[in-house]
């Protein structure tokens, strides 16, 4: 009966550490979690909070070699050494195309992600909800642009 027991207990912590594994974001859901951060704050004429989530897609990309696009590393690190506002919008087109890239690439959609167009800036971006919210120009152009698709 405790060999049993011994045994029910071990079972269930397999299936639940295999549960919680499959429930963990994935590299690109990391990232695309920090990328909105940025988004958000440059969309609010605003770096509070931007180095952060910058160096945190830097991270997941370093640490998870293969899943997201190889020059996502040094894209967030630009963003995150960027020295002011005007540089850190700059900054943000390629990583955006990256993770566009990476998110469109998928079978399934995200659920969670909008690609969003400004044909002032020339450029996409990613953000969390169908109202657009422009990071290229904040403020000042807030909602130039469309959404493209959901990703």
């Amino acid at each position: 009966m405790k060999k049993l027991f011994t045994f029910c207990l071990a079972f269930i912590g397999i299936v639940t550490v295999s549960l919680a594994h499959d429930h963990a974001a994935s590299p690109l859901q990391t990232a695309l979690e920090q990328y909105v951060k940025i988004q958000t704050a440059l969309a609010g004429d605003s770096l509070k909070g931007v180095s952060e989530a910058a160096a945190a897609i830097a991270e997941t990309a370093k640490n998870n070699s293969g899943a997201l696009p190889e020059a996502v590393m040094m894209q967030a690190e630009a963003i995150g050494k960027a020295p002011d506002i005007k540089a850190a919008r700059v900054a943000l087109k390629p990583l955006s195309m990256s993770l566009i890239s990476a998110a469109s690439a998928l079978k399934d959609k995200t659920g969670h992600y909008y690609e969003a167009f400004c044909p002032m800036a020339g450029a996409a971006w990613i953000q969390a909800d169908k109202k657009v919210a422009n990071p290229y120009y904040g403020a000042s152009m807030l909602t130039c642009g469309e959404i493209r698709k959901e990703l």
